[in-house]
């Protein structure tokens, strides 16, 4: 095949592939992508091309993924728009380079060895993609399992196992179309991977019932667009939507408002935590807040309990570009900072993962935003009863990134065995249940407040004990089984 057009298939098989993902939800357009992907690598040259071929195809993949990220960048169109189609660009293409890494190590394998090797690298890296430089797991290929199925392995092997069981799906699937023999003896390679992800679909469909506690959760909604949260004349706005939902009998046991929802500096936020209060008529409330502490801003949750703030987490992964820039002083002086915080250094990263004690509902674990993407921080030595994930979906516009932030919510909640309350500025809020389903949901655009019985915790999980420790284990060995196959055959 001609180099320049197989690079023109790769980047549109990537682009195919990301329809697996929210809000899309097409998962047999990755397995397709997925072999095709994997014949145009057979069918290679040379490293070089391999390698080319890989990064077309992520650099597909991450741009049609990925699409949300110009959003930020139209809050303030006239400042920030014209970066937009670079951030864009060099977000995927970035991200591409994992793959071609993995393609090109794979190029450079013997004969009969080369696929085996593209699985292992491929996976290799994107178990990198999810820790080097803070790690960006979004994304990743087992989020287009989300809501059908084979999402609840992740309680099992969590979403690098599953990625693996995909990426081995897809090569099924690649060696069934184009392999070698007669067609029905290429099919039966597909009965493993089909098993396995059969089973998923089965236990799903024999699941109980959600079991659910006599708690209720207030969600509350005010749908604060991004380019209006700020406004002057809006902040009253939605502040008097968060109170007004809040004060709504009957009376829940807990009430949780979003990111940042509280429209002033916790210093300053006393008036507001008596209105607050007295909304609330004795129910706690958790809330968004930013804080100072000396040169230091926090993005922070609290727990309000009377008309004090007690119990403050502050968020301790933050968003690179977003939250902070690195380097910040330096960066200031070229006019770069942080999209949610307008000084040089942005927003402080707190001291870790902390526990909220809500009484007789038990322990909490809250995660700001963009903390819920990554499964290592809903992990704790000290298991809490709930997730609570509070964010500002306001900067991920209106199409793919709010779908799919609550796709890794949802993922969270299966990997721990834990009910997760997710409350967002604009939407999505939702109850989510220990087995990832939504019990109760707010849509995106919408303000109100919903009151949701609390789905009771399952067992500790093996993944939530184990983390992704067996799956690195399991890499390591398998690359090293390569080497040594690689070794005896030279």
């Amino acid at each position: 095949m001609n180099f320049r057009l197989s690079v023109l298939f790769a980047l549109l098989a990537g682009a195919l592939g990301a329809l697996g993902l929210a809000p899309y939800g097409i998962w047999p357009a990755t397995l397709v992508s997925l072999a095709g992907a994997f014949i145009l690598f057979d069918r290679a040259d040379s490293p070089r091309q391999a390698a080319l071929t890989g990064w077309a195809f992520g650099t597909g993949y991450f741009a049609l993924a990925l699409l949300w990220i110009v959003e930020p960048f139209l809050v303030e169109p006239e400042i920030y728009g014209w970066m937009a189609p670079f951030a864009l660009v060099f977000m995927a293409a970035g991200l591409a380079l994992f793959w071609a890494v993995g393609f090109l190590v794979a190029a450079r394998a013997r004969e009969g060895m080369r696929l085996l090797t593209l699985i292992t690298a491929l996976a290799v890296a994107e178990l990198a993609r999810a820790y080097v430089l803070t790690g960006f797991p979004w994304a990743g290929f087992a989020q287009i399992w989300v809501g059908h199925g084979p999402d609840l392995l992740l309680a099992t092997i969590g979403p690098h196992g599953l990625g693996l069981i995909t990426l081995f799906a897809g090569l099924a699937l690649a060696r069934a179309i184009a392999g070698q023999g007669a067609l029905p003896v290429r099919l039966l390679g597909l009965l493993p991977v089909a098993a396995v992800l059969g089973f998923g679909f089965v236990l799903a469909a024999s699941l109980p019932p959600v079991a659910e506690g006599a708690k209720v959760v207030r969600l509350v909604q005010p749908n604060a667009r991004q380019d209006q949260k700020w406004d002057p004349e809006m902040i009253p706005v939605f502040l008097n939507r968060n109170l007004t939902f809040t004060a709504q009998t009957p009376r829940p046991d807990l009430i949780v408002w979003p990111e940042t929802s509280v429209p002033t500096l916790m210093e300053y936020g006393g008036p507001i935590f008596e209105e607050m209060s007295a909304a609330a008529q004795g129910t706690p409330v958790i809330a968004g807040v930013q804080r100072r502490e000396g040169a230091r801003l926090y993005n922070s949750a609290f727990l309000l309990d009377g008309a004090t703030p007690t119990q403050i987490y502050d968020k301790h992964h933050l968003v690179p570009f977003g939250e902070y820039i690195p380097l910040g002083d330096l960066a200031a002086r070229f006019g770069l900072f942080g999209f949610a915080a307008r000084d040089g250094q942005g927003f402080s990263s707190g001291s870790g993962p902390r526990l909220m004690d809500l009484g007789d509902l038990g322990r909490a674990l809250p995660l700001i935003c963009y903390e819920a993407v990554f499964p290592q921080l809903s992990r704790t030595a000290d298991r809490p009863d709930m997730l609570i994930q509070i964010t500002n979906d306001g900067w991920f516009g209106q199409h793919s990134g709010p779908y799919q932030h609550l796709a890794q919510a949802r993922m969270r909640a299966i990997e721990q065995g834990l009910p997760m309350i997710r409350v967002a500025n604009t939407g999505i809020s939702a109850m989510i249940d220990p087995y990832g389903r939504i019990t109760h949901s707010l849509g995106l655009g919408e303000a109100g407040y919903l009151d949701a019985p609390l789905p009771q915790a399952l067992p500790k999980t093996l993944y939530a004990r184990s983390g992704d420790w067996p799956m690195l284990g399991l890499l390591i060995l398998a690359s090293l089984g390569l080497v040594a196959m690689q070794r005896r055959n030279i």
